[in-house]
């Protein structure tokens, strides 16, 4: 049997990420039909069914499920390739794609990209707002900004420093509701919060007095919780130096409680010999820096 080529893989992984041939096909900008033909030549060629139809779409089946790791560590090889490709030359030019959490890749990393594009602007910027750790190791990303110690290694990584949380709420929120002075208060108000979270927050809100119903604003987005509480919805838990950058964001029961994340950079060791990368990573290394000294407890 001959390796089927990548377009089939692509063409599963977008089918198995989307769940529906209409959506992988638009997704690749291909017509379903086609897509359909990849997907089925590349099951002729493996040897097995990769998807069941359901109500809710195409299901996969177990030998799918076993194939998509596999699937996903090629179209980060893949990806990998096309970026070191498009900075050839002793130049800073071509992609760098950085992973980083929510709150840190849309409200802290925006200001400094943006302090990097004047210093070299033949490098393009890809960035990936994911919670999760995303392996570096498969290509998936060139650097990250993460909020654990590195395990793997192979990759080099700095620890820049820690970022504080303490309980924030907007000041219109404040001005109907009143602010609560000590942390049995909170019982009285509105919470933003988790939905289903991690362990690391759930062992969290054991500290934090919780109203009978639980939190009253629950989104597992980092982002959508920002939100509820720019919005007045309610009181939640911002990092210090994104909370001080809006002095309508009012901070609550302050000294009282708050926790520490701390924040690495990181990226394979084989991308300190490339310029771009290099200048990308100690670039990040000094604006992050920066916006740690100003998120302090």
């Amino acid at each position: 049997m001959s390796d089927p080529d990548w377009n089939l893989y692509r063409a599963f992984l977008a089918v198995l990420t989307e769940g529906s041939l209409s959506a992988a096909a638009r997704d690749l900008g291909l017509t379903q039909p086609t897509l359909g033909r990849q997907v089925a030549e590349l099951e002729r060629g493996l040897g097995v069914a990769l998807f069941t139809r359901s109500p809710q779409g195409l299901k996969p089946t177990d030998a799918a499920l076993d194939l998509a790791p596999h699937a996903r560590a090629m179209a980060g090889a893949a990806s990998a390739m096309a970026r070191a490709a498009s900075g050839a030359g002793n130049t800073a030019r071509g992609i760098v794609r950085i992973t980083a959490s929510e709150i840190i890749g849309a409200e802290v990393l925006p200001r400094v990209l943006a302090a990097y594009r004047p210093l070299h602007p033949g490098v393009v910027v890809e960035l990936s707002l994911d919670n999760q750790q995303q392996d570096l190791l498969r290509g998936a990303a060139d650097i990250a900004v993460r909020m654990v110690r590195p395990t793997q290694d192979a990759l080099v990584a700095r620890r820049l420093g820690d970022t504080h949380l303490g309980l924030y709420a907007h000041r219109r929120y404040v001005e109907a509701n009143g602010a609560p002075i000590t942390l049995d208060a909170l019982r009285d108000h509105a919470l933003v919060g988790f939905d289903k979270g991690t362990p690391f927050l759930r062992g969290l809100v054991q500290h934090v007095p919780l109203p009978p119903g639980g939190f009253a604003f629950r989104a597992d987005s980092d982002l959508a919780q920002l939100a509820a509480v720019r919005a007045g919805f309610g009181i939640g838990f911002i990092q210090h130096g994104v909370a001080r950058r809006d002095l309508d964001l009012i901070p609550v029961c302050p000294g009282q409680i708050g926790f520490d994340l701390p924040v690495w950079l990181v990226m394979h060791e084989d991308l300190r010999a490339t310029l771009r990368m290099r200048t990308m990573f100690d670039h990040l290394a000094e604006g992050l820096a920066a916006f740690l000294a100003t998120s302090g407890a």
